[in-house]
């Protein structure tokens, strides 16, 4: 599977988890107000996407609906029309399609997008949320990105759009903090066995293990760092050791020149 590179911006400019979410300002994470306000400071910005009962790209982290808004239930049973109509919790957004936010951000900034493991055990049951990605971008004119936990998830997604950048979200994979996988399936995981056969360019570590020997090799084989979640400028300092760039969220990192 053709390897496409990121783009350099996405090595640049500081990525905006979830967007700039700050909700003492009521911009939520995930939310279109949360995309404008990273926007309009000039960083990235990082989206989750979930599945609609209709096959509609959601930009929703959870499964569930119960933490972010009103409902409860799973979002994957509610189609495209109910979910925007659901406000999020401490703000006056509803919840997105992804082919809206992209009408939004309209190509000014790079969208560094997770597919949510739709199997919840990193099983090669995918298909449908990644097609429906596929079907929002096509058209878009605008740097992107493609990652997610589930290496098949990036596989299937390579095989509809070969032609744009796709990586691995990758971490320690502590059994403990992944109960839904075996301890097998976390050690394979860790190893990040699935690199070339997704075709992959890059991966976006956990912070925490950036110094894993793996994350070493991949980098010396000329695979791109990105690293999660920082914080504060002293764990930025330190990330950057190894990663090239960092998702952040609760500061303002400087956006070099």
């Amino acid at each position: 599977m053709p390897r496409v590179a990121l783009p350099a911006d996405f090595l640049r400019i500081p990525i905006a988890h979830r967007g700039l979410h700050d909700m003492a300002e009521g911009r939520v994470e995930n939310s279109l107000s949360a995309a404008r306000a990273a926007m309009v400071a000039g960083y990235g910005i990082e989206l989750d996407l979930q599945l609609s009962a209709d096959g509609q790209a959601m930009v929703f982290h959870d499964e569930r609906l119960t933490r972010l808004t009103q409902h409860t239930g799973w979002l994957r049973e509610r189609t495209a029309a109910e979910l925007g109509t659901m406000l999020l919790k401490g703000g006056t957004d509803e919840i997105s399609t992804f082919a809206k936010l992209l009408e939004v951000v309209a190509g000014r900034v790079p969208l560094l997008v997770e597919i949510k493991d739709q199997s919840r055990a990193s099983s090669e049951d995918v298909g449908e949320l990644e097609k429906a990605t596929a079907a929002a971008l096509d058209g878009y004119d605008g740097p992107v990105a493609i990652m997610s936990f589930n290496p098949a998830s990036v596989i299937a997604f390579g095989e509809l759009r070969p032609d744009l950048p796709r990586g691995i979200i990758t971490c320690s994979y502590d059994p403990d903090e992944w109960d839904k996988l075996s301890p097998e399936t976390c050690a394979r995981l860790r190893a990040i066995p699935d690199y070339e056969a997704a075709g992959a360019s890059f991966i976006s570590h956990q912070r925490s293990d950036l110094g894993r020997a793996r994350v070493a090799e991949l980098k010396a084989a000329g695979a791109s760092i990105l690293t999660w979640t920082v914080r504060n400028p002293e764990e930025e300092e330190e990330a950057r050791r190894v990663a090239d760039n960092v998702t952040f969220e609760d500061y303002l990192p400087a956006i070099p020149a």
